[in-house]
């Protein structure tokens, strides 16, 4: 499996989002994709799911192979609240760290400083082995590179062919941060584009894994989401195929105004 290597941490390229998926069906879906060879596995508090996922990670037998990322929901990051919500969610999970802790979204009424300060004594504490961010745009990366104590390797943010994000990928790039994708095949809007259809032609690969693989050939992280066993092995068969730079460009030339589907009242104001 490719990885990304930030600031000394290393993040699997391809990871499964289990965003919305619940129960049974979440932890089976887990642990089939450890099986398949996923080595990076994404939940959040707020997804309700990280029980199942924990689940699907031991009942793989790999847990020692496989990167576990949650992610702090807004309500939660003053630093009592965090702190308590961290050992809840290993409780939750049942595993012995949280692999990659972010901050799910940023909350303008908790000082960035406090947030990443209490992430840092869970991580001192043995809670958790890394730092990270989500949906910030460049501002809020400068600001939290500016006053945590602990590296910050990576930034979670909506990204796939229809959404340009050029301005915030540079500035992870300069800060020596991992871009990780969500929504990365545009929860399934990728599928009868013309352009996708047509490249995976070319190829003998679907819309999807066009898109996975433009995202991949950049250094970007993807974690796409699935509810499909079946898809999950395409989701991840993404290393037979090249695509060409006039390719690559082609697929950037889709993205448009209005292309974000991830867009709630405390988003914060986009790059």
């Amino acid at each position: 499996m490719q990885t990304v290597i930030a600031k000394g941490f290393s993040i699997p390229i391809v990871g499964l989002g289990t965003w919305a998926l619940r129960g049974r069906e979440c932890a089976r879906l887990t642990e089939q994709a450890i099986r398949i060879g996923y080595r990076h596995i994404d939940t959040a508090q707020m997804y309700e799911n990280e029980r199942e996922v924990g689940e699907g990670v031991r009942a793989s037998g790999r847990r020692a192979e496989v990167m576990v990322t949650t992610k702090v929901q807004p309500t939660m990051l003053a630093p009592p609240d965090l702190e308590r919500s961290v050992k809840e969610s290993l409780a939750r999970l049942r595993l012995d760290v949280i692999d990659l802790l972010l901050i799910h979204w940023p909350n303008p009424r908790v000082p960035l400083a406090e947030t990443l300060g209490a992430m840092a004594k869970m991580k001192h504490a043995g809670y958790v082995r890394a730092l990270g961010v989500s949906n910030f745009t460049v501002a809020l990366l400068d600001e939290a590179n500016r006053v945590t104590t602990e590296p910050l390797v990576c930034n979670q943010i909506e990204y796939h062919p229809f959404l340009n994000q050029d301005i915030v990928l540079a500035a992870c790039r300069k800060a020596g941060m991992a871009v990780v994708a969500y929504s990365p095949i545009a929860r399934g809007g990728t599928k009868g584009n013309a352009v996708l259809e047509g490249v995976g032609q070319a190829h003998g690969k679907s819309a999807a894994q066009v898109s996975l693989r433009w995202l991949v050939q950049q250094g970007v992280v993807v974690i796409p989401r699935t509810s499909k066993v079946e898809r999950l092995q395409e989701n991840f068969d993404l290393f037979d195929f090249e695509l060409s730079d006039a390719e690559m460009q082609k697929i950037a030339g889709l993205a448009r105004g209005g292309g974000r589907i991830v867009n709630f009242a405390w988003s914060p104001k986009w790059d």
